[in-house]
């Protein structure tokens, strides 16, 4: 099982909301997840990011690979 830190697609059409969740690779996009770890949404400026640290480590911890787009908003927020 690939376990993957990526995004979730909420919202209404053109003002995107992003949950930032912990998912098996072979589940859709916006399918089955895990546990849901953050928060977020590219509508407001500056754009908002919310992250529970402790929930991201202990996930990394465990051999989850997040994707390019969270792994820059991580780095962004100084978990490492």
């Amino acid at each position: 099982m690939a376990v993957k830190i990526r995004l979730a697609r909420f919202g209404a059409k053109k003002h995107p909301f992003y949950r930032i969740v912990i998912a098996d690779g072979r589940y859709p996009r916006d399918g089955r997840f895990l546990e849901t770890v953050g928060t977020y949404n590219p509508m407001v400026e500056p754009s908002e990011v919310t992250i529970k640290q402790d929930r991201i480590q202990y996930w990394l911890g465990q051999g989850a690979t997040p994707t390019s787009t969270v792994n820059s908003l991580i780095k962004k927020q100084g978990v490492s």
